[in-house]
């Protein structure tokens, strides 16, 4: 029969650690940067040619955030011992890095579709920092 110390000492195993909600910080202001890119994009194609600058003002915006999250998913690794965020945030960043290039060398054919996988790869990466508990897992004996 399980005890209430019991009980509460396995609830708080499950709660998102301080550096689980940075990487939920990190990941949500990523996000937000990113939604922006299309918007910019668009009111580009539209006529506005002063929304370009802000569209490549938005893609170094949108890459630093990137880089930063390399390195809270790393911090998240060693800290909490849960490795899945590092392998995503490095596809994700990737994908961004060659679409930023793609970008600067006019290679619509590749930065618009990238563009978009790399939104909507963002967008599930949210979900799942947000839908699952950060918690310490503990070391597993070799």
């Amino acid at each position: 029969m399980p005890t209430v110390a019991g009980h509460l000492r396995s609830d708080a195993t499950h709660r998102t650690t301080p550096t689980g909600w940075t990487l939920r910080a990190v990941v949500s202001a990523h996000v937000v940067a990113i939604v922006g890119q299309p918007v910019f994009a668009g009111a580009y194609l539209t006529g506005d040619f002063d929304s370009l600058r802000w569209h490549a003002v938005g893609a170094d915006v949108v890459t630093s955030i990137g880089y930063l999250q390399v390195i809270v998913a790393a911090v998240v690794w060693i800290r909490l011992r849960q490795v899945w965020p590092f392998p995503v945030t490095m596809a994700v960043v990737a994908a961004e890095t060659a679409q930023y290039f793609a970008g600067l060398d006019g290679a619509l054919w590749l930065h618009i579709p990238l563009g978009v996988m790399t939104v909507a790869a963002l967008v599930v990466l949210f979900i799942a920092v947000w839908r699952r508990p950060l918690p310490r897992r503990e070391a597993r004996d070799a």
